[in-house]
């Protein structure tokens, strides 16, 4: 149905699904091979919440949702996703991850890629950032190597910022 409606990417794992509604990794899984199965590309939000940053677990948090939500992927699969890191204790809190934090947890997440499915897929797999993404942070997060791009929620709906992220200088 997503396909006759003309969407081409769908968000699957988002931290609301994930942390308001208790979907699971598996049930990410699931959704992503449908996706794939259907033609769409899948966006593979992942991401840890305040506690689990607090407690120094964010690398294992985003180990075990890569490894259950990407199961059963082949490279060649793996080449036709995205991945969102979504630090959850970001979204819709106005607070942000710094862009170092940013940019270190994308490492963790292209290191996985990395040993899951080959170094020439892991170059190549965008990864996004998405986490209370504004004009006045855009800067910083995106001169991170590793950040390929954002997941823009909010700041989408008011006009004047979502043009000015659209429109953030390119190099």
């Amino acid at each position: 149905m997503l396909r006759d409606a003309g969407a081409t990417h769908v968000i699957i794992g988002h931290s609301e699904r994930r942390h308001d509604h208790g979907e699971t990794d598996e049930q990410v899984n699931r959704k992503l091979k449908a996706a794939l199965a259907a033609g769409l590309t899948p966006i593979v939000c992942v991401g840890e919440t305040l506690a689990e940053r607090e407690s120094g677990r964010t690398g294992e948090i985003l180990r075990t949702q890569f490894e259950g939500s990407l199961a059963g992927l082949t490279p060649s699969d793996f080449s036709r996703i995205m991945i969102a890191y979504e630090p959850v204790w970001a979204i819709g809190t106005g607070r942000t991850a710094t862009p170092e934090m940013a940019a270190e947890s994308h490492r963790v997440l292209r290191d996985l890629a990395r040993k899951k499915f080959g170094e020439k897929e892991a170059d190549a797999v965008r990864i996004l950032y998405g986490g209370s993404v504004k004009p006045d942070n855009v800067g910083g997060l995106m001169a991170q190597d590793g950040i390929d791009g954002a997941l823009v929620g909010g700041a989408s709906l008011k006009v004047d910022s979502f043009t000015a992220l659209v429109n953030y200088p390119r190099a």
